[in-house]
């Protein structure tokens, strides 16, 4: 919306000297001087017009739109969307007649909107279904591979891992151990996915409150240890994923064990 201005008028002093034509009865040889104000001028009203949104502001807007409504897309994992159909889509809702409540009001739609719920919904388990299924296909050839690596190891549960440095003998032993590190975790592919670097404090989990694959690996290392942990979806986020993680996807956590807080069971009362 355009910004209207509001100037302010001076009052404009006249000399009664420089107008004696219009000087008003007095003494003659009168030397006082009249201030004359002019009337400041009635603001025109703005037209509708001029409070048009301008076509810069139109196109953030838009723009903007897409961003939010890509957002959704990205974040369900919707894959490749036929943005010819997204398009006549929206515009078809903006051109809609009618209203929304009444029965027929669908009816000028190639799919009615009422079935929007179900028909998405469908849409994306079928989507989930097969980035799984895409995704398990990949996990079984990269870890046929990483096995096969010098240094690598793989436990009775498929977790491998690389130890770097096996740290001290203080190691966690119970699930309700305690553990202060320092990691990185990270994609097959290198995409690292979170970080605790080495310039900040270290961060604490209780191991019955990480994924399996955590409360093993770390049991492995002691104080100051350090591992690397290639961790198999079925171990990690399993076929529904988590923030940012797809599923069946298996995880790599560079870790160092910094210190175990050991479980104390509380003291029962008699």
């Amino acid at each position: 919306m355009k910004t209207i201005k509001i100037i302010a008028v001076s009052a404009i002093l006249i000399s009664a000297a420089a107008c004696s034509s219009n000087k008003p009865a007095g003494k003659t040889g009168d030397s006082d001087s009249t201030a004359v104000a002019t009337a400041a001028p009635v603001e025109k009203p703005a037209s509708a017009k001029d409070l048009a949104p301008s076509k810069a502001s139109v196109d953030s807007a838009s723009y903007l739109l897409g961003i939010q409504l890509g957002s959704m897309i990205k974040g369900y994992s919707l894959g490749d969307i036929n943005f010819k159909e997204f398009k006549k889509g929206a515009l078809d809702m903006v051109n809609a007649k009618g209203n929304q409540l009444d029965s027929t009001y669908g009816k000028q739609f190639k799919v009615d909107p009422n079935d929007m719920n179900r028909i998405l919904n469908d849409f994306i388990q079928e989507r989930m279904a097969y980035t799984a299924a895409v995704n398990r296909e990949e996990e079984v050839k990269f870890l046929a591979s990483n096995k096969a690596k010098d240094g690598v190891q793989v436990s009775e549960s498929g977790l491998q891992y690389v130890i770097h440095e096996p740290g001290s003998d203080n190691k966690p032993s119970n699930n309700r151990d305690t553990v202060y590190v320092h990691y990185k975790l990270a994609l097959t592919d290198g995409t690292v996915i979170e970080e605790v670097s080495a310039d900040k404090q270290s961060i604490h989990f209780t191991l019955n409150r990480v994924i399996p694959g955590w409360t093993e690996g770390l049991k492995l290392i002691g104080e100051g240890g350090k591992a690397t942990l290639y961790v198999p979806s079925a171990l990690g986020y399993g076929e529904r994923g988590n923030n940012g993680i797809p599923p069946c996807t298996p995880l790599v956590f560079d870790v160092q064990l910094d210190s175990v807080k050991h479980y104390v069971a509380p003291e029962t009362t008699k």
